[in-house]
């Protein structure tokens, strides 16, 4: 009998990492044609566990984040993305603002992600928890609390959790990172920005949790940061696009 439950924990064990094994290289094959980095992927995903598991007691993320879901959610976060993959390097990696042609082809990253993971589930012929929670996370993480993000124009909680959670975690980043074409914003600047969304661009609890560990935040991205190697690869990238495109 003990050796059958070590035996079916080592199953389980192997499992879990050849899912995890799975989903980064996914990500990082994303990661590869964004200007994101590696570490863009490692940090979301830590912000997002961050945020669920201060939001797990409060009564409207109760019943959507214990701690098998929270781990769920963690696993998935690198997949939230992955669908940039089907997006033009024209469009992907052009620098300043896109026109309204070019950023309703960047929006299609969303649904692009969403159907990625979806045929590999079907293809699968089984329901994965956490190839449901990628899929959530992919197609919903650009919508906003006040219905206007996409790709569906969802509002409040029409939201799946794990997207509210990314939403946020996702944008802060964004906002404090050096990226090739710009440098990081100050931590406090890039708050300040998070908590003028609270109620129209994220779900305000999410906001006030992201309060709560402001600390938190701010020590994952300095235990996390974007090296000059990751930034100098990405750069090269960026100028290989922009050469194929004169």
């Amino acid at each position: 009998a003990v050796y059958l439950e070590r035996e079916v924990a080592r199953r389980t064990r192997e499992i879990a990492t050849i899912q995890d094994v799975t989903i980064m290289a996914m990500a990082s094959l994303a990661e590869t044609r964004d200007t994101d980095t590696g570490n863009h992927i490692l940090r979301t995903q830590q912000y997002v566990r961050l945020l669920a598991t201060a939001l797990r007691e409060h009564p409207r993320f109760s019943a959507h984040l214990d701690a098998q879901s929270i781990d769920l959610i963690y696993r998935s976060a690198p997949l939230h993305d992955i669908g940039k993959v089907g997006i033009p390097d024209r469009i992907l990696l052009k620098p300043g603002q896109l026109s309204a042609d070019e950023f309703a082809i960047m929006k299609r990253h969303a649904q692009l992600g969403y159907d990625a993971i979806d045929s590999a589930e079907v293809k699968l012929k089984a329901d994965v928890d956490f190839l449901r929670i990628a899929k959530e996370i992919a197609l919903s993480h650009h919508e906003r609390w006040d219905g206007n993000g996409y790709p569906a124009g969802l509002r409040g909680e029409q939201i799946p959790v794990s997207a509210r959670l990314m939403a946020l975690a996702d944008v802060y980043d964004a906002l404090v990172s050096r990226r090739v074409y710009k440098e990081g914003m100050p931590h406090s600047r890039a708050a300040a920005i998070i908590r003028e969304g609270r109620g129209t661009q994220f779900d305000p609890d999410v906001v006030d949790a992201f309060d709560a560990q402001e600390e938190a935040f701010q020590a994952i991205g300095a235990s996390l940061p974007d090296s000059d190697d990751d930034l100098a690869r990405k750069k090269q990238l960026f100028q290989d696009a922009l050469n194929d495109n004169e």
